[in-house]
């Protein structure tokens, strides 16, 4: 695997005006599918969502391009038409076209998050840790039946508000309770409705469950050449353990994962203290490849770390949950070796219900603290390095690296502007080390996906954030009821509870 490339670092820069927007008409309205090939920006105006149009420049930045070939710029300006970047540079001779003043604000790429569970996020106010009664395992196994396409739908949209008012443009919506086509539907339309990109990530109805095929190829076929914003992989249920442990087979994991390499569907799978031996298994029946992307880097062998690594295998690090909920049973998180292999790294938020946030800064400082603490290994890391497998990493292990992850001339403008002069972030002197170190959700300004503007001066420009929150809530807080109805009027062992996919 090559090693990422580095970039520029540069000096500060601070506050986007609220007058740097030239005029845009709002209005009201969720966003339809649009036709194969057709441009998100055309798309959002023809809607009636404010937009920029679809030639604008953001001027006086601090560049942070991601990108070793174009550089970083104390004071640059970035360049986009029809939702791509045409051009980065310190000072482009361009007149005449609208401009955002991104005076005193980071300019780079949004975050991309490989690996949520969005269908979950209403549960936040249910879930009590890792309580053998109330965790996160035992809440979702309840809730996982009882959930409706409605309800899948208003969790969504609650997690991807989140998501993108901390600087999220790209999710692999990770979605391991796909009930129906109906389910999956719901939750790819609140992406299109929110404007993030997203890969919808076709999984079981519920834990222990086999793929509805069929399900998959309706929902391929509806989305992978339908909007611009979406593409469709699988997620796939582990062999059991006892098949692993014994070397044994599983013919239907084996068909699941064949049958999406067919397809051409790239395949998420977990891993964790339930799958060892998992590695080996793939191996032996060529399911390994840069297709698949294996989230948490616990438990490997180095023999393991070799063969994945081997194969181009992509992986996923969710050091925010991993930290407090599967250290102790999974190990530490495996970066250091990773990294040392040249393995294609990412970060993802996990389960924002269980996390309690979906801050990517938060999760980006998390990376940091857990290979920090490591006394077995060179604990350098510089924050550059993190801010890069937050952005290009997970663009390389969605494999879509040659359209985001960079302000590289050419590829998507999926950007954000983060302020400077926020109390919790300023001074920024070196905007890696901020970013990593201070930063926060809080701090994001604006949010262009696609080369749509949705969201300015830290709010969604589209949807009312306050009805998202409230038909979470609302759902949430009727699934509550049911869950402990089904706690008080059933006994379920420990082990049922916590049963794990």
């Amino acid at each position: 695997m090559s090693k990422p490339g580095s970039t520029d670092s540069g000096a500060p820069a601070s506050k986007i005006g609220r007058r740097g927007f030239l005029k845009a008409t709002l209005a009201m309205g969720a966003a339809a599918a649009a036709p194969a090939g057709s441009s998100a920006q055309t798309q959002g105006a023809a809607a009636g969502n404010p937009a920029l149009g679809n030639e604008f420049v953001i001027r006086a930045g601090h560049i942070l391009s991601m990108d070793g070939d174009v550089g970083d710029f104390a004071s640059g300006e970035v360049h986009v038409k029809d939702g791509r970047i045409v051009a980065v540079g310190e000072k482009l001779s361009i007149a005449g076209i609208e401009a955002v003043d991104a005076t005193d604000m980071i300019v780079m790429p949004g975050f991309i998050d490989t690996h949520s569970h969005l269908w979950n996020a209403f549960l936040r106010g249910s879930i009590r840790g890792d309580d053998p009664v109330r965790g996160y395992f035992p809440t979702t196994n309840r809730a996982a039946p009882l959930c409706t396409p409605d309800d899948a739908s208003a969790s969504a949209r609650f997690g991807l508000l989140e998501a993108l008012l901390s600087g999220t443009t790209c999710i692999n919506n990770f979605s391991h309770n796909t009930r129906s086509v109906e389910h999956a539907n719901a939750e790819i339309r609140a992406s299109i409705d929110l404007g993030v990109r997203t890969r919808y990530s076709y999984g079981t109805p519920g834990r222990g469950e086999r793929l509805d095929t069929t399900g998959v190829e309706a929902v391929r076929k509806q989305w992978a050449t339908g909007h611009p914003l979406i593409t469709v992989g699988v997620n796939l249920q582990t062999p059991a353990p006892d098949i692993l442990k014994s070397g044994g087979d599983d013919d239907k994991f084996v068909a699941e994962a064949r049958f999406a390499k067919e397809l051409g569907l790239p395949v998420s799978l977990h891993y964790g203290n339930t799958a060892h031996g998992l590695v080996a298994f793939m191996d032996k029946h060529d399911l390994l490849g840069p297709h698949i992307l294996f989230i948490h880097t616990q438990g490997l062998t180095e023999a393991e770390r070799n063969t994945l690594v081997a194969k181009n295998v992509q992986f996923s690090m969710s050091p925010a949950i991993e930290i407090p909920y599967s250290t102790v049973r999974n190990g530490y998180i495996q970066f250091a070796e990773l990294e040392q292999l040249g393995a294609s790294l990412s970060l993802s938020v996990d389960a924002s219900s269980a996390m309690a946030t979906a801050d990517f800064f938060t999760v980006m400082r998390a990376l940091q603290w857990s290979h920090k603490q490591r006394a077995d290994v060179d604990r350098a890391l510089e924050p550059k390095r993190i801010l890069e497998i937050a952005t290009l990493g997970g663009a390389r292990a969605l494999g879509l690296d040659r359209e985001i992850g960079s302000l590289t001339p050419g590829k998507k403008a999926d950007i954000i502007l983060v302020r400077k002069t926020d109390l919790n972030i300023a001074p920024v002197i070196d905007p890696y080390f901020s970013l990593v170190f201070s930063g926060g959700a809080r701090n994001v300004d604006t949010v262009i996906v696609d080369g749509v503007l949705v969201v300015k001066s830290g709010q969604h420009v589209r949807v009312d954030g306050s009805d998202v929150v409230a038909k979470a809530e609302q759902a949430g807080r009727a699934m509550h009821e049911k869950l402990e109805h089904i706690i008080a009027n059933t006994k379920e062992s420990v082990e049922q509870l916590n049963k794990k996919g």
